[in-house]
């Protein structure tokens, strides 16, 4: 299968290089989508062979990863690994990721720190350990499955998924966290099979031992709940119209 390993950036020079390199053999090539980034990003995973696609002004993960897989579907990879630039996932472990769409056991392949045995999470602040146990409690409920870690974006994807236009992913709003989330509630209410792989998430930190993170929290996690909301309200008009009709 052609995989592509897809990078949204916004000022990762620093960083990216060392994740580029560490990518495994089974991509084929790798994608740095440069969210307007003012510290050359660009030319630095340029110089790592990475392909380049830079957005003029920073827009939003959501809207770097939505370039990306546009980019994907044109050039014809069947696989996208979505993972960060600044190494808070382990490159390494792509291949895990990538094994359950090569075998044609699923759809989609979502990482979850939380299904390993003994989560590293480096410099992971306090309010997120329980904001990324809470999401996924909520997000389980409101598209009828258990899911560990809804929040993590590192993951596989297949281009039949990505080329459903029932997903609309270029609808209004979703330029910034919100994005992944909907893609992975969508991706569950149209039927494809998801499954979840251990994965490592380390928070890089600053040599003061500040983590190292571009979210704001309030803007931030208001955006990853707002598609739960959406996806909880879809599922309950769909079960009141079914009671309805079988009545």
């Amino acid at each position: 299968m052609r995989v592509l390993a897809l990078l949204p950036c916004f000022d990762e020079a620093d960083r990216v290089g060392p994740v580029l390199a560490a990518l495994p053999r089974l991509v084929e090539r790798a994608l740095v989508v440069d969210d307007g980034s003012r510290d050359g990003t660009g030319g630095v995973a340029r110089a790592a062979g990475a392909a380049v696609l830079r957005l003029p002004r920073r827009r939003g993960v959501g809207a770097a990863l939505r370039a990306g897989y546009a980019w994907a579907l044109e050039q014809g990879f069947e696989v996208v690994v979505v993972l960060a630039g600044n190494g808070k996932d382990d490159a390494r472990q792509v291949p895990a990721l990538v094994e359950p769409l090569e075998a044609d056991l699923a759809d989609l392949a979502q990482g979850s720190r939380w299904l390993s045995r003994a989560p590293a999470l480096g410099a992971m602040p306090r309010y997120r350990r329980l904001a990324t146990r809470l999401h996924p409690l909520l997000f389980s409920l409101a598209v009828g499955q258990l899911v560990t870690d809804s929040t993590n974006g590192f993951r596989a994807v297949h281009r039949r998924v990505l080329g459903d236009a029932r997903l609309h992913l270029d609808a209004p709003g979703l330029d910034g966290y919100q994005l992944e989330p909907t893609l992975y509630a969508r991706a569950i209410a149209l039927g494809y099979r998801t499954v979840e792989v251990p994965v490592r998430k380390v928070y890089p930190a600053t040599p003061d031992g500040r983590t190292v993170t571009k979210m704001r929290p309030g803007v931030g996690w208001a955006q990853l709940l707002s598609p739960v909301v959406r996806a909880g309200l879809v599922r309950l008009r769909a079960g009141r119209r079914s009671l309805f009709l079988s009545g």
